[in-house]
């Protein structure tokens, strides 16, 4: 596909001057890259899903570099399976002080300091169903509150988000209640 934005011998280089490429030649990788180049331009909240290693956090840089509302601020990567629950939404959205046991002051969450440019959840289908409708919320609204706060804060952050799973087959699948069936007989 001649046209898109820094491919060139087999080669999508996401920017200038930031590490990384995605290599491919084929139709479908061509099609990848259109995509990307299509996306970038949108204000979406993108999942990107596909196995261990198939370069999810470069397709996440691809669109935050590529994005003419979002290449200024900052991508902020963020590995939700490598985070101890009871820390992510700290980490997330940030305390003040006096949370909890350990929390001398107030901190910033990584929404906070990916204001203005994009947030990459890396393995959001690890992090617990609280903490997605917590996500869901910045993700239509913009909105967050730090742990052991009352007040809610606005960022703007363009949300990328990755896992290995499929996350709708495992939503459908947690969505069935043993025992229901329909009026068929199946089971739900």
């Amino acid at each position: 596909m001649p046209g898109i934005a820094n491919y060139s011998d087999g080669k999508y280089y996401i920017a200038d001057g930031v590490e990384g490429v995605i290599v491919g030649q084929t139709d479908v990788m061509r099609g990848l890259f259109a995509i990307i180049n299509h996306l970038a331009g949108l204000r979406t909240t993108v999942l990107v899903q596909g196995e261990t290693g198939t370069g999810k956090e470069l397709v996440a840089k691809a669109l935050h570099y590529n994005s003419p509302e979002r290449n200024g601020g900052k991508f902020v990567a963020v590995n939700c399976a490598g985070i101890p629950e009871s820390l992510l939404e700290s980490t997330l959205f940030g305390h003040v002080k006096g949370a909890f046991t350990d929390a001398y002051k107030d901190r910033r969450g990584m929404a906070k300091e990916a204001d203005g440019g994009t947030l990459f959840l890396d393995e959001i289908g690890e992090m617990s169903p609280n903490l997605q409708a917590k996500i869901l919320r910045l993700a239509q609204n913009g909105e967050i509150t730090p742990v052991g706060s009352n007040l809610q804060e606005h960022v703007d952050v363009r949300l990328v988000a990755a896992s290995h799973r499929n996350l709708e087959a495992s939503a459908a699948t947690s969505m069935r209640t043993p025992g229901r069936k329909t009026a068929s007989g199946d089971a739900l």
